[in-house]
C-alpha cells in the first residue's frame, strides 16, 4: 500500500495531461488560424508550462533565453520531455525524427506545432530538411534541433552530427547551444524518471516520471555563435564541447 499514493497521483496527472493535450490539438485546429504569429508563441508556452505543471515536473532557466530569430538552438536530447521543457522556456520550431510524428495523440501536436520531420536514416532526406530549415531561418524563425539524433542517458553526451548546422552555415544566422538535464527535486541528483532509451517504451517513460513526482529540469543557455569559418563536422564537434562544459 506505500506506493498507492504515487500510483493515485500519476493515473490523476494522466489524466488531466491527456485532457491538457486534447485542449492543445482543438487550439492548434480551431484557434491557431486566428492568432498572429506572437499570440501563436505565448500559447505554445503557457500551454507548456501548464503541461509540466501537471506532471509535477519543476523549470530551473538559467542565462538568458533567445528573444527573437533567425536563430538555431542546439541542445542534448534525453526524453520526449525536452520539447516540452525548451517550448516552456521559449517556443521555437522543431527538427525530429520522424517516427515521433506517429507517437499517439502527442505526435499530432508536435505535428501540429509546426515540426519539421527527418528520416535520420537517410542523407537525401537529411539533404531535403537542411533546405526547408534554411528557408524557414531567412524567414526569421528559431528552430530547434537535437543533434545527437536519439535520446541519451543524460549522464554522457552521444555524438554530434553536423548535417543539420548547414542550415545555419548556409544562411549566416547563429547557433545557440543550450544544455538540458533532469535532477531530483530534493536532492539535486541526476534523474532517470523521463529518460527515453534502450527498450524504453514511450509509455513507460511517462508512467516512470509521472509516478516520480519529483523531478527538476534544468536549462541552461549558453551565448550565441557563429560558424567562423567552421565546417558542420567541426562546429559540431566545438558545440558538443560547450554543451559538455555547460553541463559539467
Amino acid at each position: 500500500m506505500a506506493g498507492l499514493p504515487a500510483t493515485l497521483r500519476a493515473i490523476s496527472a494522466f489524466v488531466r495531461g491527456l485532457g491538457h493535450v486534447l485542449g492543445g490539438l482543438c487550439t492548434i485546429h480551431w484557434v491557431f488560424p486566428r492568432l498572429s504569429p506572437t499570440e501563436r508563441t505565448e500559447r505554445v508556452r503557457q500551454w507548456s508550462r501548464q503541461m509540466l505543471a501537471i506532471l509535477h515536473v519543476d523549470l530551473h532557466v538559467l542565462g538568458e533565453p533567445p528573444a527573437q530569430g533567425p536563430l538555431l538552438v542546439v541542445c542534448n536530447h534525453i526524453s520526449w520531455l525536452d520539447i516540452l521543457v525548451l517550448n516552456a522556456a521559449q517556443p521555437t520550431r522543431f527538427v525530429s525524427k520522424a517516427d515521433v510524428r506517429g507517437w499517439p495523440v502527442l505526435g499530432a501536436l508536435i505535428t501540429g506545432a509546426g515540426t519539421l520531420y527527418i528520416e535520420r536514416e537517410s542523407r537525401r532526406d537529411a539533404m531535403r530538411v537542411v533546405h526547408q530549415m534554411a528557408d524557414a531561418l531567412r524567414a526569421g524563425d528559431m528552430l530547434s534541433v537535437f543533434p545527437e539524433g536519439t535520446t541519451g542517458d543524460g549522464r554522457e553526451l552521444l555524438p554530434f552530427h553536423g548535417n543539420l548546422l548547414q542550415a545555419a552555415i548556409a544562411v549566416n544566422v547563429p547557433v545557440l547551444p543550450v544544455a538540458l538535464c533532469f535532477v531530483e527535486r530534493d536532492s539535486g541528483q541526476p534523474s532517470d524518471a523521463p529518460t527515453y532509451i534502450g527498450d524504453t517504451t514511450l509509455i513507460a517513460s511517462i508512467w516512470r516520471t509521472l509516478k516520480a513526482g519529483n523531478v527538476r529540469a534544468e536549462l541552461r543557455y549558453g551565448p550565441p555563435q557563429r560558424a567562423g569559418g567552421m565546417d558542420r563536422r567541426t562546429w559540431a564537434q566545438v558545440l558538443r564541447r560547450d554543451i559538455s562544459a555547460m553541463l559539467d
